[in-house]
């Protein structure tokens, strides 16, 4: 929701959108404590579609980072085709792109959508929920055919 202390709408949502393509840019680039200090200190980082062991909700700074750590020798990201869904509260930023990625051990293609609904506070994600198609992800990965969550 818009905080008084946030300013008017239009200046919410444009602070919130540019918080959301640095998100973009520095996961593609590997920059991973940049990347967590986007996040408030007690965001919600929601993955629904998790793989079978792998955490489907993660609790602040520490665990995102925990969990992210090794993101950039796993994986090189290229985010395409960002487009922004209108919202009625401006500081809820709805998002879908495209990945152009890779797997770097095994060197197979790793080409995801993504959908994400945020919530920002003061230029900061709150609550993130990360939508991706695990098939996708588990092709990648070179795991059989069944479906985690």
């Amino acid at each position: 929701m818009t905080n008084a202390t946030e300013g008017l709408p239009d200046d919410v949502r444009i602070v919130a959108q540019r918080t959301y393509r640095s998100h973009l840019e520095l996961l593609s680039s590997g920059r991973i404590d940049e990347w967590v200090d986007l996040f408030a200190e007690d965001a919600v980082y929601e993955l629904p579609y998790a793989l079978d062991g792998e955490p489907s909700r993660l609790t602040g700074k520490v665990e995102l980072k925990n969990y992210m750590s090794d993101f950039p020798k796993t994986f090189r990201i290229e985010f395409v085709d960002l487009r922004f869904h209108e919202t009625v509260d401006p500081s809820l930023v709805v998002a879908e792109a495209r990945g152009q990625n890779i797997h770097l051990a095994s060197g197979r293609p790793y080409n995801q959508t993504y959908i994400n609904v945020v919530e920002t506070r003061n230029g900061r994600f709150t609550h993130f929920k990360d939508f991706m198609n695990p098939l996708v992800l588990m092709k990648a990965l070179g795991l059989g055919p069944a479906v985690g969550r």
